[in-house]
């Protein structure tokens, strides 16, 4: 009985080590992201595509439908 508990206890024990190490990484890439992405709004216009409008929606957890340009303007200005 003890041979699934001690999977169990290694299971725990990998995702914590990776988490720890990729964690750092996608940190990381999580600024990288947001640079790209504000300069990208700094040159399109308002209806933007998605990949922007997926960022933006993140960035102030509404639905696109319901954010405005100023919305917007006050995220770049902010982050």
């Amino acid at each position: 009985m003890g041979a699934r508990r001690i999977r169990r206890e290694q299971r725990r024990f990998d995702q914590n080590l990776s988490r720890r190490v990729n964690g750092m990484k996608k940190d990381d890439e999580r600024q990288r992201r947001a640079e790209r992405i504000k300069a990208l709004i700094g040159k399109a216009k308002f209806p933007y595509t998605p990949v922007i409008r997926s960022w933006i929606c993140q960035q102030l957890d509404r639905p696109f439908s319901s954010i405005t340009e100023e919305d917007v303007k006050k995220l770049t200005a902010k982050v």
